[in-house]
């Protein structure tokens, strides 16, 4: 089976203007054949995330008409705001909406499902959207609709932004792309109102950003990011949080939006593999966003010089929301139009920049987690999660079902390039159920087709082995599909185990279950709004390769060493000297210095092909 939402890269979709023109033909052609008497754009299957899809489609036909002055769509354009407004913009309380501050107040919102009390959760993020919508057909509207219906449309989107920012709490969902999106709105709307309205409106944006979002965000791989519904990152909505950031900078100017967003482009940059796959988030832990990611990856991609397109998105939504039809849906649609509005092109090559996060090179990727863990594994078109062993998940020694991977102290790195060779060392102290603190050396190795990994540790008691991670999907074309394989090699014996017991917190990779299934289904809350990384970290068990000590280890020490990827025959030989451990490999020759590193206690690391 194939993952799937984990599609192509999103700099393989063509961004010329011709193609941009093509995608809006259509876009035409569909919202002319759907227009109802009554002006509405809708798709005939949406139900949800409704408030705002109408008047997207708008926007675009009135984007559409600046460019090509296509005469059927003055009159289109006209209808269809005329039926947003006169039906899509309500002032009543909605029955049982939980994040009013102000009762009453008749100021315009949209609505998340249009049956009152139907689900009033979704109606900030769908007033935002509509605010969204709104701003971007005033920036079209000049020519294309008269003085009335034109401060009609003003006077709700101001409505709006009063609602989100007044009747409300702001960002009741802590969602980061929510927040942003709304704090773009303001902006825009900003140019459109008169002086002194407008000036308050900008002055108040930017104060939500700074107090709202910018104080308020959270840490992870060191970088400071802003929240997504309750954690650091959301893999769908992150990348959605950058282009607003892209937005946000593009027409404030303010250096903050700049700064903020090359800081979350660099942690991307720094997570992703080189096939792009990622998973984890708050919320949807494997499904991608596509042309909602589009603007901020290709625009902070540029700013940090690094080819954050490789990002693998849902192409079904390549260029806008569409249904399971095909058909278009007006959701989320200024984002179609920024990313046309952007003349920014594609940065195709990897950054040269160090990252303490990441190594990368060629086709191998390795993405650490804040202890400085592999949090994911990417060699030869294969793709290794976390492996899961009594309840511990991660990479490292394991001796009497206890994982030594969790440092108790200071994690030090080395990189290290030379010889056409990537390195990275982690030294870490770690403390075992005996209480005895031990200091794991790990080191990575790739020549950009293979990649090695050295773990070194004080003896250990009895029977340990290397957790050396869980296979779990590959590169098929475009396509990322299921795997259970795996080509890895090891000094000692390896084993790939498979949980002995069934249910939910032990996870078979043999199954046709994906990671994102299994997360949700241990989760607290129901799928959509449970935290899946927070119901992964449930898990008990999981498929795991299992790596034996070397054999021929030095006194004192049990190293394990394994290769992931294709290679020669895998024979690597250890000798311990004043110098600290060597080790040989068919690729290599690194020396790993003694745990207490150099004068300043930093890891020490020589290499050579």
């Amino acid at each position: 089976m194939h993952l799937p939402r984990q599609l192509g890269p999103l700099h393989d979709l063509p961004d010329t203007p011709e193609a941009y023109d093509a995608v809006l033909a259509d876009v035409t052609e569909q919202a002319l054949a759907r227009l109802t008497p009554e002006g509405n754009l809708e798709h005939p299957d949406c139900d949800d995330d409704i408030g705002d899809t109408s008047l997207g489609i708008t926007s675009l036909l009135a984007f559409a008409w600046q460019r090509t002055k296509d005469d059927r769509l003055p009159d289109v354009v006209r209808r269809s705001l005329a039926f947003h407004l006169r039906e899509r913009v309500y002032v009543d309380d909605n029955p049982g909406y939980p994040n009013l501050k102000v009762r009453g107040s008749r100021l315009p919102y949209a609505r998340y499902t249009l049956a009152a009390g139907a689900h009033p959760i979704g109606d900030w993020p769908s007033t935002v959207w509509a605010l969204l919508q709104a701003v971007n057909l005033l920036d079209a509207a000049d020519g294309l609709v008269d003085d009335a219906q034109r401060a009609e449309l003003l006077d709700v989107a101001h409505g709006y932004w009063r609602w989100l920012t007044e009747a409300t709490f702001f960002n009741p969902q802590e969602a980061g792309n929510q927040a942003i999106g709304c704090v773009v709105g303001g902006l825009m709307l900003a140019r459109h109102l008169p002086p002194e309205e407008g000036e308050s409106v900008h002055a108040r944006a930017i104060e939500l950003y700074v107090q709202k979002i910018r104080d308020h965000r959270v840490a992870d791989r060191g970088a400071l990011l802003p929240p997504e519904h309750g954690g650091a990152y959301d893999n769908n909505y992150g990348p959605i949080s950058l282009s607003f950031l892209a937005q946000a900078h593009r027409v404030s100017g303010a250096e903050m939006f700049a700064e903020d967003g090359e800081a979350l482009a660099r942690y991307i940059d720094a997570r992703l593999t080189n096939g792009g796959f990622d998973n984890g988030g708050p919320r949807y832990s494997e499904q991608h966003s596509a042309f909602e990611s589009v603007l901020g990856l290709r625009y902070f991609g540029a700013r940090i010089g690094s080819d954050l397109g490789r990002y693998r998105g849902d192409s079904r939504w390549a260029r806008h929301a569409v249904k399971d039809d095909g058909g278009v849906d007006g959701h989320f649609a200024w984002m179609l139009i920024w990313q046309i509005q952007d003349t920014t092109r594609w940065h195709r090559e990897p950054s040269t920049a160090l990252a303490r996060h990441q190594l990368r090179a060629g086709t191998v990727s390795v993405a650490f987690d804040d202890r400085m863990t592999p949090a994911l594994v990417e060699a030869d078109g294969t793709y290794y999660l976390p492996a899961a062993v009594n309840r511990q998940h991660g990479y490292g020694p394991v001796v009497d079902g206890f994982l030594l991977c969790r440092p108790m102290g200071e994690v030090r790195v080395r990189d290290l390039r030379t010889d056409g060779l990537t390195a990275k060392l982690v030294t870490k102290p770690a403390v075992g159920r005996d209480h005895v603190l031990r200091h794991v050396r790990s080191l990575y190795v790739t020549d950009g087709t293979s990649l090695w990994m050295t773990v070194a540790v004080e003896r250990l008691p009895g029977t340990p082995y290397l957790l050396a991670g869980l296979p779990y999907a590959a590169d098929d074309g475009d396509r990322v599909r299921r795997t259970s394989d795996a080509e890895v090699v090891s000094a000692g014996e390896l084993r790939l185990t498979h949980p002995e017991s069934e249910g939910a917190d032990h996870f078979d990779a043999r199954s046709q279950q994906t990671q994102e299934q299994a997360a949700f289904a241990l989760a607290a809350d129901p799928r959509g709004y449970g935290n899946p990384d927070e119901g992964w970290r449930h898990l008990v068990s999981s498929t795991a390769l299992e790596a034996g000590p070397a054999p021929d280890a030095p006194e004192g020490l049990h190293v394990f060493a394994v290769r992931y990827g294709p290679g020669r025959q895998f024979l690597p030989t250890f000798e311990q000297s004043a110098a600290g451990l060597t080790v040989r490999t068919e690729a290599f020759t690194a020396v790993i210095g003694d745990p207490a590193g150099d004068a300043y206690g930093e890891p020490e690391l020589t290499l050579h092909a």
